[in-house]
């Protein structure tokens, strides 16, 4: 099988070959984008640098996949929030709130597609493509609903709200589905085969899980009924909690990190519903240790039964080069045996 057809037919539960070796998260390193003359901020607005710096980690670092963009602020920018581009080796973030002192809800612009940067994300998915032949997978990542929210009318207010004004974060999570849903679309139809939605904000290290089912798992459910493409969730934390009821939504791929510790039990609870992806750790082996150690992680992760051998969360921009390799070196070893 070709890396494409490998990675969608593991999502729709076919059976592959071998696992496929990529990363659902961020992929750009301060190695990759010397290397590509693409550097951040600059990468995360110019088309064709962003474009070079997506698939140097195909093209360079061997994953099975080409994974934009490499920022969680596209969507919050084009509903108005002000945003700091970072730097070379940081991360672009949320510096306002637009409806932080208001009740207000938003309303989504007719010209949404032509805000911001997203005329850019929908660009750069046509022009990865013209650039790939068709046997790579495109990966389009964008944020979930309640994490727009969050961007939106800010982090403490929404959690807050939750308790105190249930009915208008349920209306607001409402809208930002409706955003959700309406650039996943466009994304796939310019070219991408999977929408990659972190969100965060919506796990338990923030949220009681009976609030993720009250509030968040409606929403996904919607925005799984209504996207047209293959959908894939990823979570940051220890959700073992609310693994289950997320496997409900309707999600082919559920992304996990280090802190989900037992894959197998893991695997069992998603059963047929979602393929589990992940996790090896990138802040604690992928940044900070050995090659051979994050060759051992991931073999580790194959070994407890992971679908997709992915790290865990984006990868960070210091980490080496090699350890990035380490993932489908590892895999190819691991059926070699």
């Amino acid at each position: 099988m070709n890396p494409r057809d490998r990675l969608l037919n593991c999502l729709k539960g076919k059976k592959v070959d071998i696992v496929p070796a990529l990363s659902v998260t961020q992929t750009a390193t301060v190695e990759l984008m010397r290397m590509t003359d693409s550097e951040w901020p600059e990468a995360h607005s110019d088309p064709e640098k962003m474009v070079k710096l997506a698939v140097s980690g195909h093209e360079i670092a061997g994953l099975e996949a080409v994974r934009y963009p490499f920022c969680l602020t596209v969507l919050a920018e084009a509903m108005g929030c002000e945003v700091n581009m970072g730097a070379m080796d940081i991360q672009p973030s949320i510096v306002s709130n637009p409806y932080s002192n208001n009740s207000d809800i938003p309303q989504i612009p007719d010209d949404l597609e032509k805000r911001g940067r997203i005329p850019v994300m929908l660009e750069v998915a046509e022009l990865i493509r013209d650039k790939l032949d068709e046997n790579v997978p495109i990966i389009a990542g964008l944020v979930g609903p309640a994490t727009l929210t969050a961007h939106l009318m800010g982090t403490s207010n929404f959690l807050i709200g939750l308790i105190k004004k249930p009915e208008y974060v349920r209306q607001f999570l409402e809208v930002s589905t409706d955003i959700c849903i309406r650039h996943a679309n466009n994304l796939l139809e310019h070219g991408a085969d999977v929408v990659c939605v972190p969100d965060g904000t919506a796990g338990p290290d923030l949220i009681d899980p009976a609030m993720f089912e009250n509030f968040i798992k409606p929403e996904y459910q919607r925005f799984c009924r209504d996207v047209k493409g293959f959908k894939v969730s990823h979570m940051c934390g220890d959700i073992n909690a609310i693994l289950e009821p997320l496997s409900e939504c309707g999600f082919e791929g559920i992304s996990v990190e280090e802190k989900i510790i037992d894959l197998q039990t893991a695997k069992e609870i998603l059963g047929d519903k979602s393929k589990l992806i992940g996790n090896v750790s990138t802040s604690g082996t992928m940044l900070m240790r050995s090659y051979d150690d994050v060759k051992n992680e991931a073999k580790n992760c194959l070994e407890e039964g992971v679908d997709v051998l992915a790290p865990g969360c984006g990868i960070a921009p210091n980490t080496p080069l090699k350890n990035i390799k380490a993932l489908v070196d590892a895999r190819n070893e691991y059926y070699q045996r």
